[in-house]
């Protein structure tokens, strides 16, 4: 897996939070050896799509494709998110999921 890192067209403008979020968010907490990359994917698109925070929602899913998460699983997630975070947020997200999974190569 490639480590991730924040896009560096932002560094131009904020540089320290370019290098923040690759040292500290994406060097460390994502590295930590107590969650497996799939968890935290996992953990990090509930909390997307509960907040609705739709920018950062795709890149997630697509890294929790990559994490070993499958669609269904991701589905069954937000589907359950929908009674705790609200139904237009999990359908914004579900939304989300399958403009990803349409456009990935077939399996």
């Amino acid at each position: 897996m490639a480590k991730q890192s924040a896009p560096r067209e932002l560094a131009t403008i904020a540089p320290k939070l370019v290098q923040v979020t690759d040292d500290v968010l994406f060097g460390d907490v994502w590295e930590r050896p107590e969650l497996s990359p799939r968890d935290r994917s996992l953990v990090t698109v509930s909390v997307l799509a509960a907040l609705y925070r739709t920018e950062q929602l795709p890149y997630h899913l697509g890294k929790a494709l990559e994490n070993g998460l499958s669609v269904e699983e991701l589905s069954e997630a937000i589907t359950h998110l929908a009674f705790y975070a609200g139904w237009p947020n999990a359908m914004t997200a579900i939304t989300q999921l399958k403009k990803i999974a349409d456009e990935r190569p077939a399996a």
